[in-house]
């Protein structure tokens, strides 16, 4: 039996503006992202660059850490983004 995964991720412009989504599938939504195919906020403020994320087995563990990274007081966002990672610029090559 195939393992479902699950993934919550934040997304960002340039300008440093954040977008925090979750997703079945984290390579077709980036490329959604990267393509802008929904209006929305991560459209207008061109959201298409993967900064972070995180794999889970289980929907309803990535909907609630897609919910608490959402908070405005969550840290999250600013720590994923300040941080210095390897893969800062091309963290879906962890995807593979």
């Amino acid at each position: 039996m195939k393992e479902h995964l699950y993934y919550t991720y934040i997304v960002a412009s340039r300008s440093l503006n954040l977008y925090v989504g979750f997703t079945g599938d984290m390579m077709f939504r980036i490329k959604q992202h990267k393509e802008g195919a929904y209006e929305g906020y991560s459209k207008q403020y061109n959201c298409n660059r993967l900064v972070w994320f995180e794999r889970y087995g289980d929907v309803h563990l990535a909907i609630a850490r897609e919910k608490a990274a959402q908070r405005p007081d969550a840290l999250q966002k600013d720590r994923a983004h300040q941080t210095r990672q390897p893969y800062l610029d091309r963290p879906e090559r962890r995807l593979g």
